[in-house]
């Protein structure tokens, strides 16, 4: 498939991009429906949306640069060239995790409260952009028998791409159903970590395309930490509740 969705004065748009667009728009939508559920002001979720995607998109980017130094010290131009590729989704969440932190802070809102809002839509825009990963051939997995196998460069391999896009859609699809149903601020965000971490950690073990950091795979190490801290936070956070 071709990776060029249109091209307009010249510029080359890739699917890609139109797909993480569509993800971003999908996810703020989301997050303003469930705002006005909940009682947070549609302009403090616009707000934090204007400066958490940027923020986001930078930490996806310095991610994946410094797991890639070896490579990005010797080409230093490359480190801006964002539609080179190279993006990592842990980056991203640091990124806009950290951002609406300090902008809850500021603004005096309850950071838990507002992670909740805004992360029930994230798993689901993550499924709509993991299918940039498949028409750009990348992110899969090394070869296999299986019969829902996807070829390429003439080789049967997994489809990681969907297969964390099918679990991604199985977090939101939990998320929003149990989201009236949640006992403390903060445990849709924490949930949503944890199951993303779970399955990201045995994925990522499929996949030919990791960032390493010596012999280990940085995203499994990631998930580990994160389903530990959040596991901790969660017994905090539930006796703080009671």
């Amino acid at each position: 498939m071709d990776r060029v969705a249109f091209t307009i004065f010249g510029l080359d748009v890739m699917w890609y991009g139109v797909l993480m667009a569509l993800a971003m728009i999908i996810c703020v939508f989301i997050a303003l429906r469930e705002g006005k559920r909940v009682n947070i002001s549609e302009d403090d979720l616009l707000n934090l949306a204007i400066i958490a995607i940027p923020c986001g998109l930078i930490g996806a980017r310095l991610y994946y640069v410094i797991f890639n130094w070896s490579w990005y010290s010797n080409n230093l131009s490359e480190i801006l060239n964002f539609r080179g590729g190279g993006m990592a989704i842990h980056g991203a969440l640091i990124g806009g995790i950290l951002a609406g932190f300090i902008y809850t802070k500021i603004k005096k809102i309850n950071f838990f409260k507002m992670a909740d809002t805004v992360m029930i839509g994230i798993p689901l825009g993550q499924a709509i952009g993991r299918w940039g990963n498949f028409i750009n051939g990348e992110a899969h997995g090394g070869p296999t028998s299986l019969p829902w196998g996807i070829i390429v460069d003439g080789m049967k391999v997994h489809p990681t791409f969907l297969y964390e896009s099918i679990w991604d859609l199985g977090i939101f699809i939990f998320l929003w159903c149990f989201r009236k149903k949640k006992k403390y601020e903060g445990q849709l965000a924490i949930s949503y970590l944890i199951l993303y971490s779970i399955g990201r950690f045995f994925i990522e073990g499929l996949r030919t395309d990791s960032l390493m950091i010596g012999p280990l795979r940085m995203a499994q190490v990631i998930s580990l930490v994160t389903i530990i801290v959040c596991l901790i936070l969660h017994k905090i956070l539930l006796k703080k509740k009671k």
